[in-house]
């Protein structure tokens, strides 16, 4: 990912992300679900058009005052979030 930034029109509206991926082309993002691990805050976001395309896990960041989304990069990071994320589904499906 390239560029990620965050679009709300309001409190009550969805929120979007709109996402630009390594081609250039962007999409609208809108979050599944939350979760914290290891004092980060981790955001799982599926396609607003495409609910069928592969989601992403991405770490929310503060920079000032503007949210940032940014990729994981590290391996043992990854892991963990993803053990996270399969005991969210797991937990949904019960």
């Amino acid at each position: 990912m390239t560029d990620n930034h965050r679009e709300a029109a309001g409190e009550e509206e969805e929120a979007i992300y709109v996402v630009t991926d390594e081609n250039g082309v962007e999409r609208e993002l809108v979050p599944v679900y939350t979760f914290d691990y290891a004092e980060n805050e981790y955001v799982v976001l599926i396609d607003r058009n495409d609910a069928e395309a592969d989601g992403l896990i991405l770490r929310i960041e503060q920079d000032g005052d503007e949210v940032v989304l940014a990729n994981i990069e590290d391996d043992d990071e990854w892991n963990a979030v993803i053990d996270i994320y399969n005991e969210l589904l797991e937990q949904e499906e019960e």
